[in-house]
């Protein structure tokens, strides 16, 4: 069984026998019906000609599929991909903001489907949630998110720092939180990066609870090894750099992903090192008159990787500009 990963133009035609999960990425009103689970990143395409695209990962082996508490999943084998989504107003809890309420709940959710699917180990999650930097009840949506979260962390009996997933947090104008995950029954392998604080140690100027993932992951698909980038932009240590110019915070945000390939590269396993040009990048991009020099700036940086550029707000409002990457290469025979 072997994991992988495409993305072109939405037609919601591809063979359900094949296909774990995936996104649809683009700014409509009805996507693509599909019979997998499929989230919804109500995000304007920057760089593409079509109104939407259709992110898939696949698995080469039988597929069992169902839902289970908002939950569609499916899963190949060794491999789990699921998709939530929950609307705040749904989640209104005493002493507790909505969203926080929400957050958790998601992921109590999320975690009680890993342990009865017998896919303990939570490797890939893609956050989206509505005005990411606005406030309310006297706290940024962000970290009220980032409570929650850590709260079904604590609940479950998880790591809070050190071994947690690669994942995003990205804002949309509006609908609900969205939750996506990759599991399987292998731990991931944590990587952190030297420049930079990890995020579950940031300090508390950026909120009562620290974000809950790590730099990037690597993971181990049978006969595969799979890295993971998070969301990475222009910080270093803990604080952002570059406030106020795009092209400087992308200069900034690949010397990040210099780093943490390094790291991986480091500690791979498989025979073939991973590269800049050899990841597939989704850039989020704050304000869409940014993309013609956030493209520009990136294209010989990127070395003419494939890159997915989706208008966004980014988890801090001094942020412009976040890529997140991935690659799956063989592994050598035992």
């Amino acid at each position: 069984m072997t994991l992988h990963h495409t993305t072109s133009p939405a037609s919601g035609a591809q063979d359900a026998g094949a296909e774990l999960g995936g996104a649809v990425i683009g700014d409509f009103k009805e996507a693509p019906t599909v019979a997998w689970p499929q989230q919804h990143l109500r995000a304007p395409l920057l760089n593409a000609s079509a109104p939407w695209l259709q992110e898939v990962w696949r698995a080469d082996g039988p597929v069992q599929q169902g839902h289970s508490e908002g939950i569609h999943w499916r899963r190949s084998a060794d491999l789990l991909y699921g998709v939530i989504e929950l609307h705040e107003n749904d989640c209104a809890a005493s002493g507790t903001t909505p969203l926080q309420s929400a957050s958790r709940l998601v992921y109590e959710r999320l975690f009680g489907l890993l342990r009865a699917q017998g896919t303990p180990h939570l490797w890939r999650v893609w956050n989206y949630l509505g005005r990411i930097n606005g406030e309310s009840h006297g706290l940024e949506r962000y970290r009220q998110f980032n409570q929650g979260r850590y709260e079904a962390f604590v609940q479950a009996r998880r790591d809070t720092g050190g071994q947690v997933p690669a994942a995003c947090a990205l804002g949309v104008a509006n609908g609900p939180l969205s939750v996506a995950f990759l599991a399987g029954i292998s731990p991931v392998v944590p990587l952190e990066n030297p420049r930079q604080v990890s995020a579950w140690r940031y300090p508390a100027q950026y909120g009562p609870r620290a974000p809950t993932f790590s730099r990037a992951a690597l993971a181990y698909p049978q006969g595969q090894e799979a890295l993971f980038i998070s969301g990475t932009a222009s910080i270093v240590r803990h604080e952002t750099v570059h406030p106020g110019d795009v092209a400087a915070q992308c200069v900034e945000t690949v010397r990040n992903l210099e780093c943490i390939v390094l790291e991986a590269n480091r500690q791979a396993r498989s025979a073939q090192p991973f590269s800049l040009e050899g990841l597939g990048h989704r850039v989020y991009v704050r304000h869409a008159g940014d993309a013609d020099t956030v493209q520009r700036t990136l294209q010989p940086l990127l070395r003419g990787a494939p890159v997915v550029c989706v208008q966004a707000d980014i988890c801090r409002a001094d942020l412009l500009v976040e890529i997140e990457s991935q690659a799956i290469h063989p592994m050598p025979p035992a």
